[in-house]
């Protein structure tokens, strides 16, 4: 899985939670969504779609490195 699909996948098994992108990596390792020793650069990966997802209005950024799914797409 791509990083930014593991980001959005995370952000979606929890709505309404705001996540550190520290805690969606630790999450994302943990389901198996990404596995840094096939992926190269996967956290860089991670924390720039986080960015970029954000800066589109596909999740929400609530505070510094924290993330959320946005209101519209929780449903």
């Amino acid at each position: 899985m791509e990083p930014a699909e593991a980001a959005r996948e995370v952000l979606e098994e929890d709505p309404g939670a705001d996540l550190h992108w520290t805690v969606i990596w630790d999450r994302a390792l943990k389901a198996g969504y990404i596995d840094p020793f096939t992926q190269a650069d996967a956290r860089d990966g991670l924390i720039a779609a986080l960015a970029a997802a954000a800066k589109d209005g596909e999740i929400e950024k609530t505070s510094k490195g924290t993330y959320r799914v946005t209101r519209a797409s929780q449903g």
